[in-house]
Parts: structure tokens; C-alpha cells; sequence
């Protein structure tokens, strides 16, 4: 099936790249959006990160802008069918999309057969949050630190290997990453999900894991696995005393977890800027910026550009390492 095309989105780029004409935005359409209630699709299954933050927003959003925010959960296939979906919408502002790093990133690069093409089928809006990946390690290695640790796969390839929380998940693609950029041969074991996939560097199976940090923090603190440091360029402020890869060994290493608000392309530049200013102040509100931050995130609140950036820069990445690794979809 051919990717979708919108009628009306007059640009030479992608739709992503087009986003410096939000600031034509005419102000009629500011004043007279919006008049109905707002779908607000979520990829995945209530409970989950992307739907707890987009209910926070949602929440905010509606009495805000005087309408309902409707959160619509299509779950399926990693987070496509959500994504099909929101890309099928009429692009009149009252669709939107709470994505994330797999759905509008990961997912660009692990499928081939799309129906729809993320640079070209949305308009970033605003990344809302990020979050810091962690490496951690059965402590019952001798390593202390990322240097060591590589130099102890090094010493003894093939013999360890690494778990993740699925096939194709970002914490699959992120230690493909490391082991390219280290140079190292650790094997590969999927869980069905983070949390058996922590459990297996606790029981041994296992002796490494790269996914968020807020699921392994009660892990790191117990002991019970030992963090060698974060994937973000930055250190976080979740756990300041730990390096970053970049820091420790790997320079210009860097993954993150991210969500943020897309909606289809073609959607008015002036809904798409009216969304994106009330976001942001939403965001910088304190009680929303507490709550994400109990969440195990950092609150962001950019430009549509700057989030069109990283979306961009992510899904040429996973692309990289799903051809260096032979990562492919199950």
C-alpha cells in the first residue's frame, strides 16, 4: 500500500521541515479554534507512559481551549495502528497524536512496510517530555565502570549476552547502538517487557540492560543490579552521580525516551501553533512539571521545529543501527 498523501500541504520538503510557517498562523483561525471536541489518539494500552501524559495534558488542554480532549487508546502492532490511524485523520485540527520514541521513531526504521511515512504524514507540535535511558549490569561483574565493562566484553566475546524488553524495542535498539560504537559482541535475549528483562540481570540470566531509568531505580538502590550510567548527552537529574556514556567512554553517544504531541499533515499552521502555545505553558506549569518528573522525565516544551529535529535525527539513526545489526521486524 502507498504512503498517504494530503491534498492542500503545499511544501518541496517534508511536512516535518515545513514547520517555520506556523508563524504565518492567521489569526481568524486562532480565534475560532477549536469548536468541537479533540481526538487525542494514544498508540498504546491505557496505563502506560504515553497515556498517563496524555491525559495530563488532555486535562489541561480542555479547560483551556473550552472543549473536550476525547483520549482514543488504539492499541496494536508496537504502536502502528494508533499511528496508521492519526495518520488517516482529516488533518483539521481535530486529530492529534500523543507519540513517542518507538511509534515515531524506532518504528520508521524496524518496519518496512508502513502505510505511512512519519516526516511526511505528520506535524510535530511539541516534544512534552524526555527521559534518560540507564545501562545496568548484574553486579556480580567485576566492572565499575563503562570503560571496564567494555573491556571486559572485549576480553570475552560472545560469552555474555543482554536483554530487552521485546524485539525491535528501544531497549534493543539502544544496546545495538552501544555495541557498534563499542565494538563488542554480547548476544541478544528478548522479555516480554522491561520488567522481566530487569528481573533476568537480577537472577543472572542475563548481565546487561539499557532501558528507562525510573523502572530500574528501586533495582539500582537495592543493589540488586549496578548502574553504570545514562544514555542522555546531559546527566540526569534523576540520578546526577551517574555519567553519561558519552562522558564515560563513547563520545557522541546519546538515546532518550521522549512524547510528544503530533497531528496530520495538512493540519492548519494556526491549530497546530494555538496547540502548541497552550501545551507549552501547560508544561512549564509546576504541578505539570512535578508530575512528569514523578514520572521519571524532564519536561521539555519546544519549538515544532526543534521537536521536528529530534524526530528526524531519530528515526536516521534507528535506520543506521537496524541495518548494522539486521534488525528486523517479527
Amino acid at each position: 500500500m502507498q504512503s498517504i498523501h494530503r491534498r492542500g500541504f503545499l511544501c518541496h520538503a517534508s511536512a516535518l521541515a515545513c514547520l517555520p510557517a506556523l508563524a504565518a498562523s492567521p489569526a481568524f483561525a486562532q480565534a475560532a479554534y477549536p469548536q468541537k471536541p479533540i481526538r487525542l489518539i494514544v498508540p498504546s494500552a491505557p496505563g502506560d507512559g504515553s497515556d498517563l501524559i496524555a491525559r495530563m495534558i488532555g486535562d489541561k488542554l480542555t479547560q483551556v481551549l473550552g472543549q473536550s480532549i476525547v483520549v482514543d487508546n488504539r492499541t496494536g502492532a508496537g504502536g502502528r495502528v494508533g499511528t496508521e490511524a492519526a495518520a488517516r485523520a482529516a488533518p483539521d485540527g481535530y486529530t492529534l497524536i500523543m507519540g513517542n520514541a518507538g511509534s515515531h521513531g524506532i518504528n520508521a526504521a524496524l518496519y518496512r512496510d508502513l502505510t505511512y511515512d512519519i516526516e511526511r504524514d505528520f506535524v510535530a507540535i511539541t516534544q512534552v517530555m524526555r527521559a534518560p535511558n540507564v545501562l545496568v549490569i548484574n553486579p556480580s561483574l567485576p566492572a565499575k565502570s563503562v570503560a571496564e565493562f567494555i573491556a571486559l566484553l572485549k576480553a570475552n566475546p560472545g560469552k555474555y549476552s543482554y536483554a530487552s524488553g521485546g524485539n525491535g524495542s528501544s531497549a534493543h535498539f539502544t544496546a545495538e547502538l552501544f555495541k557498534t560504537m563499542a565494538g563488542v559482541d554480547i548476544a541478544h535475549v528478548p522479555y516480554k517487557g522491561a520488567t522481566p528483562a530487569l528481573g533476568g540481570v537480577v537472577g543472572g540470566e542475563v548481565v546487561m540492560f539499557m532501558g528507562n531509568l525510573p523502572p530500574a531505580m528501586g533495582h539500582i538502590k537495592a543493589n540488586r543490579v549496578r548502574a553504570l550510567a545514562v544514555t542522555t548527552a546531559q546527566r540526569s537529574s534523576l540520578a546526577p552521580e551517574l555519567p553519561t556514556i558519552a562522558e564515560a567512554g563513547l563520545p557522541g553517544f546519546e538515546t532518550v525516551a521522549w512524547f510528544g504531541l503530533f497531528a496530520p499533515a495538512g493540519t492548519p499552521p494556526g491549530m497546530v501553533a494555538r496547540v502548541r502555545d497552550e501545551v507549552v505553558k501547560i508544561v512549564q506549569q509546576p504541578d505539570t512539571r512535578e508530575r512528569l518528573v514523578a514520572l521519571g522525565g524532564e519536561p521539555v516544551g519546544n519549538t515544532s521545529a526543534e521537536f521536528a529535529a529530534i524526530v528526524r535525527g531519530d528515526i536516521a539513526k534507528w535506520k543506521r543501527v537496524a541495518v548494522a545489526a539486521n534488525i528486523k521486524a517479527d
